[in-house]
């Protein structure tokens, strides 16, 4: 039989991984909840790949993975079709012959393909590998084992919808900063390798003893013509670099951990993690998933790895018959307000409730801390290029200056 590599939640909201043997996928999952572990993925080991270029070259992307906007398009579609009475076999055809891409196209053939082979759509998601989420995947069993996956993934379609439009006011709210950045380094470079090598030559000509500033600047103009290329391959290889410094787990913890007290960012990141947080573990305690195996789940997809093991004393918590409010008012990220919400929505028996409220207040406060960071980093841009202009622009003035002392 082949062997399986998988990743679970266990009842005590544990994540494991580790391999089985099956006849196939469906029979490991099956296997999987016979152990009491909630399955987040299950490959075959022979196509589960260790790292990708991409995972190196984040600017490099898939054309075999669905955007954001598809698996959106996908989920919506699917929900309105299954609340219209149709068969999902029915759905997925329909949806083939109305994909935008052949990429989506493909999933759906392929999902189809493993429904009408007897599996169901949870476990032909979880066969695609990392296209669907852990969250995406359980949100989908749990509909299906309640009898209301068009009701749940309506709710995901919702949840997705609001991850994408917090997801693009950050990228919209980032343009402008984006754009005067380069726009400054392209000014920098211009001046460096084109305007700076004219006036060098006029200087030699007239044999001027220039001043040592103006000496420097020169001197740096001749560095970025000769071996610009240099520092161009030297920043593609600290990104490489630092991507596999990531990649490491305890160097990646450390910097998350940093992250979670850093001047002028922290408090926007831990808002952001609050809300994603919240946002994920409200939507599957609405969806039937038990708190344990949400909080495991919600662990894997928080992008902060030094809060991602801090929800191991939560669910250590939890196990005890402790509540959620105060191992997470301990932890020293929640905020008090949120906690205080928390233990209203533990006491009224309204969690999930509770925890959607805080995802809504604290992306409002994420939009408002990056607007507040963007005003202060705006004019910080400004005034960092002039100055950096300025300091090319002004040794070359002196120097000119200079050249009226020269005798005719």
């Amino acid at each position: 039989m082949p062997l399986y590599v998988y990743k679970a939640v266990t009842t005590e909201g544990k994540i494991v991984e580790g391999q089985l043997e099956g006849s196939d996928q469906r029979d490991v999952v099956q296997r999987l909840h016979a152990l009491g572990h909630t399955p987040i993925r299950a490959q075959e080991a022979t196509q589960a790949m260790p790292r990708r270029v991409v995972d190196f070259l984040p600017w490099i992307t898939s054309k075999d993975r669905p955007s954001r906007h598809d698996m959106l398009a996908i989920t919506r579609q699917l929900a309105t079709l299954l609340s219209a009475g149709l068969e999902l076999d029915r759905c997925l055809g329909v949806m083939i012959d109305v994909a935008e891409n052949e990429t989506t196209r493909k999933l759906l053939l392929t999902l189809r393909e493993r429904i009408r082979g007897g599996g169901s759509l949870s476990d032909a998601m979880q066969a695609q590998g990392d296209v669907f989420s852990s969250l995406y995947i359980n949100l989908v069993r749990a509909g299906e084992a309640a009898g209301a996956l068009e009701l749940i993934l309506q709710r995901l379609a919702d949840y997705l919808e609001h991850a994408e439009a917090v997801r693009e006011s950050v990228k919209s709210a980032l343009i402008y900063p984006v754009i005067l950045l380069s726009v400054a380094t392209l000014s920098i470079v211009v001046l460096l390798t084109f305007v700076l090598p004219q006036f060098t030559a006029l200087f030699e000509d007239m044999g001027a003893t220039l001043p040592l500033a103006t000496q420097l600047v020169i001197g740096l103009g001749d560095i970025t013509v000769k071996y610009g290329w240099l520092g161009l391959a030297g920043v593609v290889a600290a990104v490489v670099a630092i991507r596999r410094a990531f990649a490491d787990p305890e160097k990646r913890y450390r910097w998350d951990a940093w992250l979670l007290k850093a001047p002028l960012i922290s408090a926007l990141i831990r808002k952001m993690q609050v809300a994603r947080f919240s946002k994920t573990l409200g939507t599957l305690l609405g969806n039937g998933i038990h708190l344990v195996a949400a909080l495991g789940i919600v662990k894997d997809t928080l992008t902060n790895r030094a809060l991602a093991k801090g929800m191991d004393r939560v669910i250590e918590s939890l196990k005890h018959g402790g509540g959620l409010a105060a191992p997470l008012a301990a932890s020293g990220v929640f905020p008090a307000d949120a906690v205080h919400m928390l233990r209203v929505g533990e006491e009224t028996g309204e969690l999930d409730k509770m925890l959607l409220k805080i995802a809504d207040v604290y992306d409002k406060e994420v939009e408002r801390a990056i607007q507040r960071l963007l005003a202060f980093l705006e004019p910080v841009l400004i005034l960092g290029m002039a100055l950096v202009v300025l300091a090319i622009i002004v040794p070359l003035l002196l120097a000119i200056l200079s050249i009226n002392d020269i005798p005719i």
